[in-house]
């Protein structure tokens, strides 16, 4: 009988170690009884399970391994997600400003809007090449070949308040150095500060071609800037314009160059009550500043980046899938060749 059952004992237990692998080598105490019985097992078998279960470990720490590796790689991957999609929101919501020059041969007239106050204009003329001729008197008026209106409205500020605006149409040729020179007249006033306010906007066609002239400046005294110029001088005002596009808008403004220069007053006491103004507009050079507002986000590197970063994600969620699927069909395998064991010890 012995000798029938022992090359069964040695069938049994060297196919399941070989198909196995990873039997744990502290399971062989339960072994023992059956080893006394099976006299006929070779002493090779066992050295070999240490051996299986060296490979086994192996085998299971190197997928530990590579599961955290690709988990590591995920996380990477998730942060590089973001990182590219709040780049993207950002540079689309602060867009470049980018800066060029448009080189013109005239200007579209500007409209010129001054307000005098008490003073009265006495002249108002066009001149070309830099040349202005020698002033005249406070006593005289000279005949003006400027286009110019009057308008009155209310201030936009205060609705108690009339306003006088004197519209000029401002110099178109800026090759020939086209400018204006206005004069005007003032007699005493008892304000501690004298001088005449201006204001620009971009064309003086849009003033006579609107309806409602009155709110129109309203609207123009509300978005554009007001400057000024004092009695006694000569103040000579340049030009220079900037047109600012971007999202859907776009926008004019005049940016200015003033200059200053004394008035000799050689008239008499008695005529020097009436205070002198003096201005000159003038274009500055013959070149548009044109602003632009440049989204320097590209949407395809974005995508393409977030192809690739998903495309990660899934081979790694793959991957960790497979890998502990294989590794609970291990521990399955495991626990039922412990099982068959144990049946055959019991």
């Amino acid at each position: 009988m012995l000798r029938k059952e022992e090359p069964r004992c040695y069938q049994e237990l060297s196919d399941e170690d070989y198909i196995q692998g990873p039997a744990p080598y502290q399971h062989t105490t339960d072994f023992a009884q059956e080893e006394a019985s099976c006299d006929a097992v070779p002493d090779e078998d066992s050295g070999s399970m240490p051996i299986a279960f060296n490979k086994a470990c192996l085998r299971n720490v190197f997928t530990i391994i590579l599961v955290l590796i690709y988990l590591v790689l995920t996380t990477v991957a998730a942060f590089l997600a973001y990182q590219t999609i709040s780049d993207f929101m950002e540079k689309l919501s602060h867009p470049v400003m980018s800066v060029s020059y448009k080189e013109v041969e005239e200007f579209a007239p500007p409209g010129i809007a001054l307000y005098p106050g008490n003073a009265q204009l006495l002249s108002c003329r066009h001149h070309y090449h830099d040349h202005i001729p020698s002033g005249l008197s406070a006593c005289q008026m000279e005949e003006s070949d400027c286009v110019m209106e009057e308008v009155i409205y209310h201030d936009p500020y205060s609705n108690h308040t009339r306003k006088r605006a004197l519209v000029v149409e401002g110099p178109t040729d800026v090759r020939n150095r086209e400018l204006i020179f206005l004069q005007f007249s003032q007699n005493e006033t008892e304000e501690n500060f004298s001088a005449i306010s201006y204001m620009l906007f971009a064309q003086f066609s849009d003033m006579t071609k609107s309806m409602n002239k009155p709110a129109f400046m309203k609207d123009c005294e509300r978005n554009y800037s007001m400057w000024t110029f004092s009695g006694g001088f000569r103040t000579w005002v340049k030009m220079s314009l900037v047109r600012t596009s971007g999202r859907g808008n776009e926008s004019v403004e005049f940016r200015q160059e003033s200059s200053v220069v004394k008035y000799n007053d050689r008239r008499s006491t008695q005529e020097q009550r009436n205070e002198l103004f003096f201005v000159v507009f003038q274009w500055k050079d013959p070149f548009i500043q044109q602003v632009k507002d440049i989204v320097t986000a590209n949407p395809w590197n974005t995508v393409a980046i977030l192809c690739g970063v998903f495309m990660a994600l899934f081979k790694a969620a793959n991957f960790a899938k497979l890998s502990i699927k294989w590794m609970i069909k291990i521990r399955k395998r495991h626990l039922r060749t412990k099982n068959r064991e144990l049946n055959q010890v019991s």
